[in-house]
């Protein structure tokens, strides 16, 4: 389905099959056809091979890629992919990686599948992927060991970690091949990322769900338009009643050294009427233990709260600005209006006590500016 979507997205059959030819010793045929699945159209791909399917060990998958005149990148990869897939299945079943060797791994249209799909990615120059979690179904599936429970146990040894959700469908709707690479090629799970859409490609797979549901992968391609910020942030809050807030200003600087995003103190009223104040810590979820460690060490806080949010951001960068006392670097952004200049403090303030002049002045030049 993957390599269907790419095919779908632009990706030439041409070059595609060019590419797996470097492969050699393997003798396949592709099948792509035109789908049209609830009014969407489609490509689903299917790899054929005249010759018995035979049982490889992971050690003849790594020899053959070797030994073939694909890019560097591209066998390199492949391997780690395979090495991952022969893993999950080697401890699912509980014998050695070299012990693997059955249709899952060996498989023609597996090599077909994982290859192809590299190759796919680096011709439509995808730079990094991002997935959404994954639907699990239920029930059983017949394979080379016998009838497994769905999802199948090598899946879900493949998705440790990883964001999945079930649904109502006695299919298998991820399989041990794709979850080795939605882990292998994803750089994180989750929300689609701020993108302005290229292609969109649709790759049709064989099975009919029972909920009308049309079973597409669908792979969106464009071009990141935002900061590099987390979109997902971790709100960490404390209520102090007995700290000295002159200690804030230290405190700020080494929450920022860790990765805090933002920092506030505000008043409240707490039990009793008695005076107190509201800390509040924006991090990315990364690096929130640290902070947290830091609240409670530095503060008299003896527990803190925690919650995920999402937020917007506009995109942003750092520009060097014309004034009449030199280059200024300033903040541009991107707003849905048009881009805007804004004065970075630090540097208007150096600004304005090297000429004494007023920080408002040194304000008002820089963000009239183009």
């Amino acid at each position: 389905m993957l390599l269907g979507a790419l095919l779908h997205a632009g990706l030439s059959e041409d070059h595609l099959l060019t590419e797996l030819a470097k492969l050699g010793k393997i003798d396949f045929t592709l099948t792509v056809t035109e789908e049209l699945r609830a009014g969407i159209g489609s490509k689903q791909l299917s790899v054929h091979s005249p010759a018995k399917q035979r049982f490889r060990h992971l050690n003849n998958i790594i020899n053959l890629l070797e030994a073939s005149s694909l890019p560097s990148d591209i066998i390199e990869k492949s391997i780690a992919i395979f090495s991952r897939l022969a893993t999950a299945e080697a401890t699912v079943h509980n014998i050695s990686v070299n012990e693997v060797h059955f249709h899952e791994v060996g498989a023609v249209d597996t090599i077909i599948d994982i290859t192809g799909s590299l190759i796919g990615l680096k011709k439509l120059g995808v730079e990094q992927i991002f997935c959404s979690p994954l639907p699990m179904g239920h029930g059983f599936v017949d394979c080379a060991h016998g009838h497994l429970p769905l999802p199948a146990p090598a899946v879900c040894e493949l998705l440790k970690n990883t964001p999945v959700y079930g649904v109502q469908q006695t299919k298998e709707l991820v399989t041990p091949t794709g979850a080795a690479l939605a882990t292998g090629l994803a750089d994180s799970f989750g929300a689609m990322p701020t993108m302005t859409i290229s292609k969109t490609g649709y790759g049709a797979g064989q099975h009919t769900l029972s909920n009308k549901q049309p079973n597409l992968l669908r792979l969106i391609i464009g071009t990141s338009v935002s900061s590099n910020e987390s979109k997902v942030v971790e709100i960490i809050e404390t209520n102090l009643d007995d700290w000295n807030s002159e200690g804030f200003p230290y405190l700020c600087d080494l929450l920022f050294a860790k990765g805090a995003l933002d920092v506030s103190l505000s008043p409240l009223i707490m039990k009793k009427g008695r005076p107190g104040q509201l800390l509040r810590v924006i991090s990315d979820p990364v690096h929130s233990l640290d902070l947290k460690n830091i609240i409670l060490s530095e503060t008299t806080s003896i527990g803190l709260r925690f919650r995920k949010e999402e937020r917007m951001t506009l995109a942003r960068k750092n520009v060097m600005v014309d004034t009449p006392w030199g280059k200024i670097v300033a903040k541009k952004v991107l707003t849905p209006v048009g881009a805007t200049i804004y004065p970075e403090y630090e540097a208007c303030r150096r600004v304005a006590e090297e000429h004494q002049i007023p920080l408002a002045q040194v304000y008002h030049t820089v963000s009239r500016s183009k």
